[in-house]
């Protein structure tokens, strides 16, 4: 018992604490920021800098962040795939890795539902099954800044 305690402590003290906050923080911001209109939200994390290259190491301090804000942040986070999907985007983007955020619709049984995810490199990123066998992509928010090659491939999906 004492040893599984001073492991968590050692887990603990191997977070980036502001960078847990600042995740928090965007994470409980995520129905505010649902209330603005799709083409605005992307306009909005769109204008995000994009960092240098990644740090692998950056990029899984996020992760972590993530899972603690997810698992621990009840009831201020909400859960799912839209506070987890637009937290990590604008958090990668800042990082330097090159994703997108994907939107789709489509039936699980006979219920229909939807989902977000991240893609890189064409292919999905973090997830433990492949959405797209599932779910037909309607919107995606391209890694690179507005109006690049990524942005003009996104207007195409929307006519």
């Amino acid at each position: 018992m004492i040893a599984s305690l001073r492991a968590a402590r050692i887990r603990w003290r191997e977070i980036d604490v502001l960078l847990l906050v600042q995740v928090f923080l965007f994470a409980a911001a995520v129905p505010a920021l649902l209330r603005l209109q799709i083409a605005r939200l992307q306009w909005l994390l769109g204008r995000v800098p994009m960092g240098g290259r990644p740090d692998p190491a950056r990029v899984q301090a996020i992760l972590r962040c993530m899972a603690i804000v997810l698992q621990r942040g009840q009831p201020l986070i909400r859960r799912g795939c839209l506070t987890r999907g637009l937290t990590l985007y604008y958090f990668f983007r800042r990082a330097g890795l090159d994703v997108d955020l994907c939107f789709g619709a489509g039936y699980l049984g006979a219920e229909f539902a939807a989902h977000c995810w991240l893609e890189r490199g064409g292919e999905p990123f973090q997830e433990a099954v492949d959405p797209r066998k599932t779910f037909a992509e309607m919107y995606r928010f391209p890694s690179g800044p507005p109006g690049s090659a990524g942005a003009a491939q996104m207007a195409g999906l929307r006519r």
